[in-house]
Formats: C-alpha cells, structure tokens, sequence
C-alpha cells in the first residue's frame, strides 16, 4: 500500500494501517480534492474498496479500537461494551487477557496501576489464582474507569506545552498538557501522561536527585512533543529550578545538566507546592509497571562499574559556558561548524575545509547548536557538550 501513495503519504496527509486508508484534511474543498486522487489512483492499479466499510466526510472517526477526531482521541465504547459484560476471569489466561486489553487504554486510565496491582499479582507464575474480595473491588474498578475514561487532546506545535512532573519512592510521573481553545474558551487538558517504577539503583537517591531524575527521564520518553518546542515545567521541588546553573553538582547532576542543555530557552521551570500539584503527583505513586508492555519501559540493567582514582567536580556554571564560546573561535572545526549551524548556512566550501570525521558527522545532523554551545549527539542518541581541544586541561584539572 505505500507504494502506491508515496507521495500522498510524504506530504502527511494520508495514513494506512495494512489495508485501512484515512484521509485527513483541514477543509471540505481539500478533502474532496484529496479523495478524488486517492480514488483515482485506486483505480489505477485495480484495487478493491468496500463501501459498506467506508465513511466518507466524517468529524471523527473510529480506528484500532479509538474514536479519532481533530481535537481529541478517546475510547471506543463499542470495544469497552463487550468486555464489560464478560463475567470474572476464572483463571491466569482470562485475567491476563483482560489486563492486555485494558493495559492498552492505559494513557486513559488514571491510577491503573494501583487498580491492577492485586490483579497483576496473580497472574505471576508462582502465585495461587484467587480472586477475593479486594481483587473483584480492583477488577470493577478499572471496568468503571474503561467506561469513565477522559479524552486525550491532540497536540497542537503552535502553543506552548505544560509539563507535571512528580517523583517518590514507588516511581516516576509525568504528564503533559496543553491549554487549547475548546468550545470558544481556553481549556487546559492532558495529551500524554507516562509513568515508570523506580530502579534498584534510584532507591537510593535522595529527593532532590529524584526529582531531576524525573525531569530527565520526562524530557527523554517526551522528546518528540518537546524538541524544539516552548513548555513550561511545573514540579514541587525546588532543586529542579537550580539544575541548570547548579555549581557544584555530584556526577549524576553533573551529567543531567549535559542531558537537559539542548533545551535552554524553550523550557521555563516553575515550582508549585504539592498540595496545588496533582497532575502528576498519582502518577509517580502509583507508577505502571516496569514492563515491556509499558511505552515507558526501561530494562532494569546494573550500572557499569568504572574504575576511577578520583574525580573533581568542575564548576559548569555560566562562566564556564562563556569559556566554551570563547575557545570555539580559535578552533578550525569548531568556529566553521559554529558558523554553519547559526546561520543555517550551507556553503560547501566550509563544509569540506573541515576534518573529515567531523564532516562525516555534520552529514549525519548530528550536530546542534543552542544559545551558542555546540552539542554533538552519538549514534546511541547521548547529547554531548562540544568543546575545543583548548579546553582539554580546564576539563580535566
């Protein structure tokens, strides 16, 4: 099939899944116009449709078990209704495949993974199937919530996100948001919501660190709606609000910040008090497991052990960022990439007077350049601090 509409497909318009066609368009003259080539091109190659299977002109749609439309993506109720009418699972097959069709809709379901936790329990292989009293409480609930389930907005790249960060010790929370106008006024809803359980490792870490941890775990799963987008941090924790300019972080800061530069003037952090910070705040108690079912999941594998004879923290505050600028103009490859990237200048001449490593991985796009820092991001997708061979001594000593 993507063969056929290779162009219909680059321009973003039409979506296939196996043998579904959608057409999506901002205007009724557009989309007849879009309908038109791709029934045309149907024809063309002596394809098939069902009519009875199509919908023609429709606000909102029905596919892989959601109700589609512009502004919002929600269950399908149809899909709900039959799984609400099944009886109590009697065994780990039954439990288990209820438990895969509501894990599915977990980005609708707020707390279900303190609702499933009891029913999780019993699916484990060295655990008795019983259902008492508390696992049926915990089956009905998620059953209501299915059916109670709020409607995700669909992200719009014009307005600026909102990102809830909440972390404890049971896990992770994040939850992004939007203020969108809705029915001629501006309502704020969420888009996405991720959570994840803590590993071995971070148990250990103290509040502080876990809430910069959150904040870098969240930019990391969320790239795709932050990159080069405005947003706003909210968090109950003061710490996060000094992780940029922290003068003396420990080597987890130390390599957070690294992390997180890439996102200097788009992203505003601003502290509220737990008691006005919900949004997030269930999520991180009430983490989905660390499973590969989780879109968050995050295989539990230990820390590499390096060997070290000691290590001094180096201040990386914005004296240290100016010495970077500084250094880059005396540097060949640093000053034309420096040049390159700033001015989106693509004069081949410069490109070819640099080494040839260093051309091969500006080819790739690995490059970047923000608020004048160069960032070189590795085939593992680790962001890096570019510096110039001048600075070697500084960064060591």
């Amino acid at each position: 099939m993507n063969t056929i509409f290779p162009t219909e497909l680059s321009e973003g318009w039409l979506i296939i899944y196996i043998d579904d066609i959608i057409i999506c368009s901002d205007t009724w003259s557009l989309h007849l116009e879009r309908l038109a080539r791709v029934l045309h091109k149907v024809a063309e190659v002596n394809m098939k449709i069902s009519l009875k299977k199509c919908n023609f002109g429709f606000e909102e749609l029905k596919a892989l078990g959601h109700v589609v439309s512009g502004l919002s993506l929600g269950i399908d109720k149809n899909k709900v209704a039959a799984v609400l009418l099944k009886p109590i699972p009697q065994n780990k097959k039954e439990m288990m495949s209820f438990l895969g069709f509501a894990s599915y809709y977990r980005q609708h379901l707020k707390d279900f993974a303190i609702l499933a936790k009891s029913l999780y329990r019993i699916c484990d292989q060295q655990t008795v199937f019983e259902m008492t009293q508390e696992r049926i409480k915990a089956y009905e609930k998620i059953k209501k919530a299915l059916t109670e389930a709020p409607l995700l907005l669909m992200p719009d790249w014009n307005i600026p996100f909102k990102l809830y960060i909440d972390a404890c010790g049971d896990g992770l929370g994040a939850a992004l948001h939007q203020v969108q106008i809705i029915d001629d006024k501006p309502t704020e809803g969420p888009v996405c919501f991720i959570s994840r359980q803590i590993k071995p490792t971070e148990a250990r870490y103290g509040a502080s660190q876990m809430e910069c941890l959150c904040l870098v775990w969240a930019l990391e799963k969320l790239h795709y709606y932050l990159d080069g987008s405005v947003f706003e941090v909210i968090t109950d924790c003061n710490a996060v609000k000094s992780l940029l300019n922290m003068k003396t972080p420990n080597r987890h800061m130390l390599r957070w910040q690294i992390a997180i530069q890439e996102y200097r003037g788009n992203m505003t952090i601003v502290h509220k008090a737990g008691n006005i910070h919900k949004n997030a705040d269930g999520l991180s108690r009430w983490a989905l497991a660390n499973t590969p079912d989780n879109p968050a999941y995050v295989p539990l594998e230990a820390e590499p052990q390096i060997p070290i004879e000691g290590i001094n923290i180096t201040d990386i505050g914005t004296e240290f960022f100016e010495e970077v600028r500084e250094s880059y103009k005396q540097d060949k490859n640093c000053h034309i990439l420096t040049s390159l990237l700033d001015k989106d200048c693509k004069d081949t001449s410069l490109v070819n007077a640099m080494d040839s490593v260093w051309k091969n991985s500006y080819s790739e796009g690995r490059f970047h350049l923000f608020d004048g820092i160069l960032y070189h991001r590795t085939k593992h997708s680790c962001v890096m601090i570019l510096c110039s061979r001048l600075l070697i001594n500084t960064i060591l000593h």
